[in-house]
């Protein structure tokens, strides 16, 4: 999406059928951070959730994730969600194909 779309501390979700899974933008100062948007413990989005600073809660149980590394920060999410390498070309927001592929149980 064109970087002009994202509105610092919103979270964008991004789904569509050329990408396999939802992904979630968020624009923090000048950077900008994708992440898997399902929570790793249940099934929600975390676009509907909350942003405070680099972090991002699950709406249903409260966890909380790093934007930069994906870890969780308490329970119940143990696992950590998945994060994509982001470049902004031509004022537009790109992510690294390759990191799309569907997750596996051993790629979390």
């Amino acid at each position: 999406c064109p970087i002009a779309d994202l509105t610092p501390g919103v979270v964008t979700r991004i789904a569509r059928p050329d990408v396999p899974v939802p992904l979630a933008l968020v624009k923090v100062g000048e950077r900008v951070f994708c992440i898997d948007d399902t929570c790793s413990h249940e099934t929600a989005s975390l676009s509907d959730g909350w942003l405070d600073g680099h972090e991002i809660e699950c709406p249903l149980h409260e966890s909380r994730f790093d934007l930069r590394t994906g870890k969780p920060d308490c329970p119940p999410a143990r696992r950590p969600i998945r994060t994509h390498v982001v470049q902004i070309v031509d004022d537009m927001v790109c992510v690294d194909a390759a990191s799309l592929a569907p997750a596996t149980e051993t790629a979390r």
